[in-house]
């Protein structure tokens, strides 16, 4: 069976951050992600990551910020200070002993056009980030283009995809063109919707098939983790946190048994 992991969801309703991530431990996962976002959280990331390593967890990756992102597209010195924060980022991760950071290229509906003042910026982290070894997985986010750009223009061993079914299918209507990320997909974010929007459902509780994107995720080589990205949410109020993380893990392994077929 594959690792099963899932995501330490800031956002989950009336349960925080300890809670969520004692829950998940209870509910069987031996590995999660954390969102590295550098906000002002009441539980900042740093000590969720200490409260994750004392109860035996394992990090696979961390997510990073997106605030201004839309900025390392454009000219100006926003753009390289924020450039420098992902660097910084980066080292952070190195001493906490993180190998793997997800990143967005884009935030909200609009951003500025893709093009070499952006790409420059993302090289100057990414050739960063090799320094320190650790690998940069990109997000297909809500804006169609930016992924392939980048990827089609940086072909470097420490750099590939996070595929992201939920923002897939919500946004893309399942387009995605999985033969350019073949052998090039790192992590995913396996996550449910019914198209209206990016619901982080769990799997199954929403109308992606499933069977078709493991299909497709097969071809493309990916033989990583099995990572689900569910946030609990008004929709699985019927059911107790633990409950609702316990039908995560069965999913999970649902899913790697899929994977093995």
């Amino acid at each position: 069976m594959r690792e099963l992991v899932v995501a330490v969801n800031n956002e989950n309703i009336n349960l925080k951050p300890f809670e969520t991530i004692k829950v998940i431990k209870e509910a069987g996962f031996q590995n999660v992600f954390i969102y590295w976002l550098n906000k002002k959280w009441e539980c900042s990331q740093e000590k969720q990551l200490k409260y994750i390593r004392d109860l035996g967890l394992n990090v696979i990756f961390a997510h990073l910020g997106y605030q201004e992102i839309n900025s390392l597209w454009e000219t100006g010195e926003k753009g390289q200070l924020l450039a420098e924060r992902y660097k910084n980022d980066l080292e952070v991760c190195k001493k906490n002993d993180i190998s793997m950071v997800v990143m967005h290229l884009t935030s909200k509906t609009i951003a500025p056009k893709y093009g070499e003042i952006g790409l420059n910026r993302i090289r100057e982290i990414v050739n960063y980030a090799k320094e320190l070894d650790i690998k940069v997985a990109f997000e297909n986010n809500k804006i169609k283009g930016y992924l392939d750009y980048v990827l089609s223009n940086i072909d470097q061993d420490n750099v590939g995809a996070c595929f992201d079914s939920g923002h897939c299918h919500a946004h893309f209507d399942d387009d995605f063109n999985f033969e350019l990320f073949k052998n090039r997909i790192f992590a995913l974010h396996l996550h449910d919707n019914d198209k209206t929007g990016d619901l982080h459902l769990l799997p199954f509780d929403g109308t992606v098939d499933w069977n078709w994107l493991i299909k497709k995720l097969k071809y493309c080589n990916y033989n990583g983790p099995v990572t689900l990205e569910p946030r609990y949410s008004d929709y699985y109020l019927n059911m107790s946190p633990l409950e609702f993380y316990k039908k995560g893990f069965e999913i999970a392994k649902e899913i790697s048994d899929r994977f093995a077929k």
